[in-house]
């Protein structure tokens, strides 16, 4: 503990990771005690043989999935942050058009990711839309909110300084939005990768070019549940890279003006 009372950092990751080895060895135990087949649940061990054994495979189709999740994040978060600057210049535009950011986010993905295959020809390009409606929602809200949570005692020291409406977007709201954007974007990583896996299990593609979701598929078809089990592992691990990295882009851009980060460090 610090003084302050705050957990070390060694506990920040210490905890979590005794945790995932008391889970594990209770999940082992369980499956040898009860001499589970492994069609029905596999052993953590026997998912890491056959993470092992079929690593080429696992491997390439995670290549596949991951560079979607990527495009379609960098995607949302050049457009979301865009359509949210375009918010803050009015509420008028705010109020006209944010109904309609809500409307696309609360439509399930599955339900209208088939028309999306249909009308956009390349699979790949449908794949990355499909991930986009998925996570700009979260880029769009946390930053237009970002942008309107200005100090208001800063926002007229502008104004009485005299200064334009750029002025005041450059060196006032976007400082200011920096935290909720960040924010969005531990969400947004999570999502953009969620919204690929789903893409791929509505197209079903497949050969040398399939994704994790059809490899899952594929697997439940037949019965290789080990592998069904491995690749959600390494769809899991790849989630909590992404919002390791999403965490670590936001110390790195705030730690040095920003109570949020500056607190989180001392």
């Amino acid at each position: 503990m610090n003084r302050d009372g705050a957990p070390s950092r060694f506990l920040q990751f210490a905890a979590p990771a005794l945790v995932a080895a008391i889970a594990l060895a209770t999940w082992q135990g369980l499956v040898v005690a009860y001499d589970v087949p492994p069609y029905l649940v596999p052993s953590p061990l026997t998912v890491l043989r056959t993470l092992v054994a079929d690593r080429a495979l696992l491997v390439d189709s995670l290549g596949v999935t991951l560079g979607i999740a990527l495009t379609a994040l960098a995607i949302s978060i050049a457009l979301g942050a865009a359509v949210a600057l375009v918010f803050v210049q009015s509420r008028w535009i705010e109020m006209s058009f944010f109904p309609y950011a809500v409307l696309l986010q609360v439509t399930p993905i599955v339900a209208i990711a088939p028309l999306i295959i249909i009308w956009v020809k390349d699979t790949r390009a449908a794949l990355v839309v499909c991930a986009v409606v998925v996570a700009i929602f979260p880029i769009i809200s946390n930053t237009t909110l970002g942008l309107r949570s200005v100090d208001p005692g800063l926002l007229n020291l502008f104004r009485m300084c005299r200064a334009s409406r750029w002025q005041v977007l450059l060196r006032l709201r976007i400082p200011s939005a920096l935290p909720y954007f960040f924010g969005g974007l531990r969400i947004a990583s999570g999502l953009a990768l969620i919204g690929a896996v789903v893409a791929e299990f509505v197209a079903g593609t497949g050969g040398a070019g399939a994704g994790l979701a059809y490899q899952i598929l594929l697997a439940g078809i037949q019965l290789n549940i080990p592998r069904l089990f491995a690749a959600l592992v390494l769809i899991t691990v790849t989630g909590v890279v992404l919002f390791a990295l999403t965490v670590w882009a936001s110390r790195a851009a705030l730690a040095r003006w920003h109570e949020s980060e500056v607190a989180a460090d001392d």
